[in-house]
């Protein structure tokens, strides 16, 4: 539900906007079935995107009181969508798929 989304669905998906459903994470998580599982979103609040491209407040609230979903929400205050913050950030990341990954 922003103008990149609808613009790059409409592209590839036509003007169905119910197949769009099928493709859209914010609708995947709100209608996902399957077993517990973690999302991990690390924002910067000065990203550019954030308020009209990113909504990661409508992922959070699509999975609200999903108990199958656990939702990591990171907000870093006065960071962007730049290399910098990427480098500041990676380990974090690496960790969290690391354990997502690793063989139980």
């Amino acid at each position: 539900n922003c103008p990149w989304g609808k613009k790059a669905f409409g592209g590839y998906l036509g003007t169905n906007f119910d197949a769009w459903r099928d493709y859209d994470a914010t609708e995947l998580a709100r209608k996902y079935p399957g077993p517990k599982t973690e999302i991990f979103v690390d924002q910067g609040t000065a990203d550019s995107f954030l308020k009209e491209q990113l909504l990661p407040e409508n992922l959070k609230n699509a999975v609200h009181g999903k108990d199958n979903i656990d939702l990591k929400l990171e907000y870093r205050d006065g960071y962007d969508h730049s290399y910098f913050y990427i480098a500041s950030f990676v380990e974090e990341h690496i960790l969290f798929h690391a354990k997502h990954l690793k063989p139980s």
